[in-house]
């Protein structure tokens, strides 16, 4: 869940570090570290605490606090860039922590060294075995000075240096010791010329420049420099050269692959005028909406939709013969997958189980080699969603990734992928990797509707016409975000928010409710709307807020009894609806309309108020959405 980068070229590597580390704040962390090539010698500098932290370690100044947020981000670019002239060379590694063995602590901080300081390390995962292969090093006269698994790596790739008196060898001899995940990146002051790294189910990418090259965990930490990159495979590592980058096996062969070009623009990585990444990316779904879609909607020549087609999805005879979908995920993916079983089953008339990933792999799963397996990840690098897609393959199902980043670990393994075309999703809580991921399951099932026959062809073009109005009805919420902005200001100190809803709403009042949690704090939970009534109702008071959805009319006189009952024992009712017929005039404090749309896909527009509300408590409340506390982007340890 860290993030890594590294430099090696002329200019000078520690400001090139640190505004790189930046640009992975998302990912989330609690430390950050450097370790540059200066003179003869590896300088490292880490601490606890945030990337300012390591600045003003760095250089000796501190930012000063009583300045606004322009002010401060002035002043924090300002010391990044001081941060050269203290230590001055051109091959460094860095790194950004998230704990997971030992405290977050200046030791535990990254990077690691081996007990003279002549290797140094950055690593993210987990070493499985690491406490057996501590013990064999201390054993031997090794002395830690931190709690971690890292620590581990760098005293054994120093002992196999000693052995192998090649620092290439000894990496690659050390990673076939290690169980468990890793993403590395090692220097040595006795090879000032080049950064080795290697990767195991954490990603890792290389930027390709001129008389300079870059690795980073994400895209964002390298997209400033280069938009040509190698996208490291399982089991492979790399040897960056100044002037080139050799790639090779997990057997220490030379292998070539073609750079991949990243179309992104800069100014998707960045916040572009809104006041954080969270409301940026809500404001991006109809393009993200627009952009998954276009691509996969095959037209006749009047211009009329009549198909769904996936040029990176075989949709196949394993479709027709299916008995039944699998969907695991985690989060706010596994919601997109309760969506889907609705969708599945209502378009496609096909069974349909959703696990969550983290539960999947332990419970001994009933499996049949003619089931479709579905993984669902923004990232492509859960940790428990990629133990399930294994689990899966090694019983013989088909599997197909729904995923948000090409070249991921998810995307390399399975069978079929279709990936949400979202662009970049910098906040941690999940909003456009949401709505896009929803689509991408509502075009799956048309597809297997009209594979199997259970969806006619004119009800397919229906449902096909119907979403390509969906990214501007999406825009039209948003154009009136000012309605749920007022209503926020009035309930944002509730203790108890409640969200209710019958079919698909069931299934949105899931995401509705761990958005609010995540980035608000407030204490949320989610019910089927007919469950009220089985125990929840007893915490309703009037300190409570009930928010129903209701996109389903013939449900309207169901949902509506469920409001007045929680209203007539002192709670508030905001209502999400597209009605507007006044079915709930009188059974609310606040009617959210949204436009209208077959029930079928509302779950693509009720959860967009939702957001917004979410959004809004958390900015009234004080709090950063982009970073939530004690939350991660990429969740790559179990």
């Amino acid at each position: 869940m860290c993030g890594i980068v590294g430099y090696i070229g002329n200019k000078n590597a520690t400001p090139v570090l640190m505004k790189a580390l930046k640009k992975l704040e998302y990912r989330g962390y609690d430390s950050a570290g450097i370790a540059v090539y200066s003179g003869d010698e590896i300088i490292i500098k880490k601490v606890k605490g945030a990337l300012k932290n390591l600045a003003e370690r760095i250089t000796g100044e501190v930012i000063p606090y009583n300045v606004n947020d322009k002010q401060f981000d002035a002043a924090e670019q300002a010391l990044f860039e001081k941060t050269g002239s203290f230590i001055n060379g051109g091959l460094g590694i860095g790194h950004t922590r998230w704990a997971t063995h030992g405290e977050p602590s200046d030791t535990n901080s990254h990077p690691h060294t081996n007990m003279d300081g002549s290797i140094s390390i950055v690593h993210n995962g987990i070493i499985e075995n690491y406490a057996e292969l501590k013990a064999q090093l201390q054993s031997q006269g090794i002395v830690f000075k931190s709690q971690t698994d890292t620590e581990v790596v760098v005293h054994l790739i120093d002992k196999a240096y000693n052995e192998e008196k090649d620092i290439f060898k000894a990496v690659l001899k050390v990673i076939h010791l290690l169980e468990g995940s890793y993403a590395l990146a090692v220097v040595s002051k006795n090879y000032p010329d080049r950064i080795i790294c290697a990767r195991k189910e954490s990603p890792l990418v290389i930027g390709l420049g001129k008389g300079e090259n870059f690795i980073g965990s994400d895209v964002p930490a390298i997209l400033e420099h280069t938009r040509e990159v190698y996208y490291l495979g399982e089991k492979e590592l790399a040897v960056l050269y100044s002037d080139h980058v050799d790639l090779f096996n997990y057997s220490g062969e030379k292998i070539i692959k073609q750079p991949s070009h990243v179309d992104w623009d800069m100014d998707a990585a960045e916040k572009g005028g809104y006041q954080h990444f969270m409301i940026k990316e809500i404001h991006e779904q109809p393009k993200g909406l627009t952009d998954t879609m276009r691509p996969r909607i095959v037209k006749d020549n009047s211009g009329k939709p009549v198909d769904v087609f996936f040029e990176e999805n075989k949709m196949d005879d394993a479709w027709k013969k299916a008995n039944r979908v699998v969907i695991t995920a985690c989060g706010t993916a596994y919601h997109s997958g309760v969506v889907a079983k609705y969708a599945f089953e209502k378009i496609a008339r096909m069974k349909v189980d959703v696990d969550v990933a983290s539960e999947f792999r332990y419970r001994n799963p009933i499996l049949d080699k003619d089931d479709i397996f579905i993984v669902v990840s923004q990232s492509g690098e859960t940790a428990d969603t990629l133990s399930a897609l294994r689990l899966a393959k090694q019983n013989g199902l088909k599997v197909v990734a729904i995923t948000n980043v090409v070249g991921s670990t998810v995307s390399r393994e399975v069978d079929d992928v279709i990936y949400t075309l979202a662009g970049p999703e910098i906040a941690v809580a999940s909003t456009k990797a949401y709505t896009t991921q929803v689509l991408c399951m509502y075009l799956l099932a048309i597809k297997a509707g009209k594979l199997r026959g259970t969806l006619s062809d004119a009800e397919a073009t229906k449902l096909l016409c119907e979403l390509e109005t969906i990214p501007a009805k999406v825009q039209q919420i948003l154009d009136g975000k000012d309605v749920i902005q007022k209503f926020a200001s009035k309930q944002f100190n509730k203790d108890k928010i409640f969200y209710i809803g019958r079919q698909f709403d069931s299934a949105t009042s899931l995401e509705s409710a761990l958005k609010l949690k995540e980035v608000s704090y407030m204490h949320s939970e989610a019910f089927a709307a007919g469950e009220l009534k089985h125990g929840p109702i007893a915490l309703i008071d009037d300190k409570t807020l009930v928010v129903a959805i209701a996109s389903e009319p013939s449900l309207y006189d169901k949902i509506g009894s469920n409001m007045v009952e929680v209203k007539s024992r002192g709670a508030s009712v905001l209502v999400i609806t597209q009605d507007n017929s006044g079915a709930f005039e009188g059974k609310a404090d606040e009617i959210i309309q949204i436009p209208e749309c077959s029930s079928t896909l509302a779950s693509l527009l009720t959860v967009i108020p939702a957001q917004l509300f979410a959004y809004y408590c958390a900015i009234l409340k004080g709090f950063n959405p982009d970073k939530p506390r004690n939350l991660a982007k990429s969740v790559t340890v179990e």
